[in-house]
């Protein structure tokens, strides 16, 4: 397997095939710069945080590297429902960075080169290998691309522009036109960063402290190293002033003068993109979050822009807490390639070009966590491909990395890709605690969990449900009425740690399993319906649909969705309903036209 780039989503899928066995090569433009957090040095948030909490349960990085770089941990949206629980934390980018090479290069099977690649080799529809600038070939039998923002990467500070990667390295000019010389179509994103500034320069006493939380996971192993020092972010906000100058300048912001023709994420704007949007609202919130404990530079998460060097300064310095701001450096917006939806199937290998898949932002997504988790899926299912066994696919209701494939098969992308935890249909069971119960066995199949780790798994279902039965079997007496232990723990006002030290029949078991045991008490009726809806669904959700389907012969079939259909390819026939202008009557010709051929049957 030949990885190309060594980003969130080239290092899981380097990992994970090594991990199976197969023999591995990643190919970096810069060996220095692995696993480099080019925006904000954080990992995890809602939805985010869930999957960084799948990617360990079926046995990646992320979240293991995130638990020994992290240097403020915290869980958001502790005062909503458990569903939407979400871990965060905010790490040091520098040693974030070292971990990840370390385990890398320590891990059997694996090699590291620096070389820019620059073509494919692709013979007869099969991908062989790729040429680097160098003009040095390498061969594999299966080729990944996690390129991220490098492809033809422009970046834009104002009215100036320069082809980069990210600030300080070179783009990827070359791979862009293998990729559509045979046949790929590819389009233009936009993303930015916010300036960073000097520690030094900031008065701290104007703004809110912001502190960590203990006991906040993102690996369900014991840590393997001693934690790191937290400490706290701080929050700021913008002023009419900063609005102001702002709005005076923004015909010379590059996403604003048309410089920019690349859709942005709406959910991260740019603070030009605040002014106009939300014209209504008289301040915006910052938060000043450190980039590590050795470096004095603070990102200012909140105020990405395009603007040019002289109108940052002078915004920068229009709010309070940074009116004697140095800034170390600036802000800038990039636009790169990525390759449309619907030219990868689930398993992440392009429709067009056998043995080669796409991971990362080069799928429209953005965030490390979702780069992460789809290097995970295209390494697990390229090693699955080479040895002609079953691909490894993930349900929607299975997993937030499941949701997120799908969607970027099946949806047609008008902005860079966030994972939020309400993309989910069946989020209580898809909760970022019960990720191990959901998927560990999973990545145990896989190869990717030993032995130890699987048995520790068992013993852990194995107590849950029989102490979930006893509770529901053993009744006490309430005010002269019978209750079961479990009809008590459910009620709202109570929980098992608490009841625990009052009625010596419920059995303190730890805070992981007590808190297992009291989800599935408290939620039953809850969790319930979800599994009985997606057994319900599981009828059309499940049938598959034939690799080589002629979509032209289906009698009364749209054109339109003929021609969708057989660019997207669905897997599934549930998966061919969620396609963009895909109706419930083409779904049902499809199904008929199945049924009636003998070829109806589950995926």
């Amino acid at each position: 397997v030949v990885v190309v780039g060594g980003g969130h989503a080239g290092c899981e899928a380097a990992y994970a095939p090594a991990k199976m066995g197969a023999r591995v090569l990643l190919l970096t433009m810069s060996v220095d710069q692995i696993a480099k957090m080019s925006c904000n040095p954080a990992i995890g948030g809602i939805g985010k945080g869930h999957m960084v909490k799948e990617i360990d349960a079926l046995g990646g990085l992320m979240g293991k590297v995130t638990e020994v770089t992290a240097i403020q941990n915290r869980l958001l949206n502790r005062t909503k429902g458990p569903a939407v629980w979400a871990p965060r934390a905010q790490v040091d980018r520098f040693a974030y960075a070292e971990e990840m090479r370390q385990r890398l290069e320590a891990t059997p099977n694996l090699e590291i080169k620096q070389a820019t690649c620059e073509d494919l080799i692709v013979e007869n529809g099969v991908a062989k290998g790729v040429i680097t600038k160098d003009g040095v070939a390498f061969m594999g039998k299966n080729i990944i691309i996690s390129s991220g923002t490098f492809m033809r990467g422009l970046i834009h500070i104002g009215e100036n522009n320069y082809h980069a990667g990210r600030s300080g390295d070179p783009a990827s000019m070359g791979l862009s036109a293998a990729l559509e010389r045979e046949g790929i179509i590819l389009k233009r994103l936009k993303t930015g960063t916010p300036p960073r500034v000097h520690k030094r320069s900031i008065d701290f006493s104007v703004c809110e402290e912001q502190p960590g939380e203990e006991g906040v996971r993102f690996s369900f192993d014991p840590p393997e190293k001693d934690p790191l020092p937290q400490v706290s972010c701080y929050i700021t906000y913008t002023g009419d002033e900063t609005l102001k100058i702002v709005k005076k300048n923004i015909h010379r912001s590059a996403l604003y003068s048309g410089q920019i023709e690349g859709v942005g994420p709406r959910y991260c704007p740019s603070i030009e993109d605040k002014v106009v949007r939300f014209a209504d609202k008289e301040r915006h919130q910052i938060f000043l979050e450190p980039e590590g404990l050795t470096t004095q530079e603070i990102y200012c998460n909140g105020i990405s822009t395009s603007l040019p060097m002289d109108v940052q300064l002078e915004y920068v310095r229009s709010i309070p807490a940074l009116r004697n701001a140095e800034i170390v450096r600036p802000a800038y917006a990039i636009e790169y390639d990525y390759a449309i939806s619907g030219q990868v199937g689930p398993t992440l290998e392009c429709h067009r070009i056998e043995g080669l898949f796409l991971a990362g932002q080069i799928n429209g997504t953005t965030g490390y966590e979702e780069a992460a988790g789809q290097g995970l899926i295209a390494g697990a299912n390229a090693v699955l491909r080479l040895a002609g066994k079953s691909p490894f696919i993930l349900k929607r209701s299975e997993a937030y990395i499941g949701v997120m494939i799908d969607d970027l098969i099946t949806k047609e992308l008008e902005e860079p890709y966030r994972m939020f935890t309400s993309r989910a249909e069946h989020r209580l069971l898809l909760r970022q605690d019960n990720a191990d119960l959901r998927l560990r066995e999973k990545g145990y199949q896989l190869g990717l969990i030993d032995e130890e780790r699987y048995q520790k798994l068992k013993k852990k279902e194995q107590l849950i449900t029989a102490e979930v039965t006893r509770l529901q079997k053993k009744f006490t007496q309430i005010n002269g009425k019978g209750h079961s232990l479990a009809q008590i723990i459910a009620r709202p006002e109570n929980s098992y740690l608490s009841l625990s030290q009052e009625m010596e029949e419920i059995v303190d078991h730890g805070e992981e399993i007590n808190f297992q045991i009291e989800m599935e008490l408290k939620y039953s009726g809850y969790i319930e319906r979800q599994r009985q809806e997606i057994e319900r669904l599981k009828n059309v959700e499940e049938v598959a649909v034939p690799k080589d389907l002629d979509y032209s012969k289906i009698p009364s079939m749209r054109r339109e969705a003929q021609d969708k259909l057989s660019f997207h390819c669905p897997v599934t026939v549930g998966q061919a309903g969620r396609i963009c202008g895909i109706t419930p009557t083409d779904v049902s010709l499809l199904l008929v036209y199945l049924k009636a051929r003998g070829k109806c049957s589950a995926s």
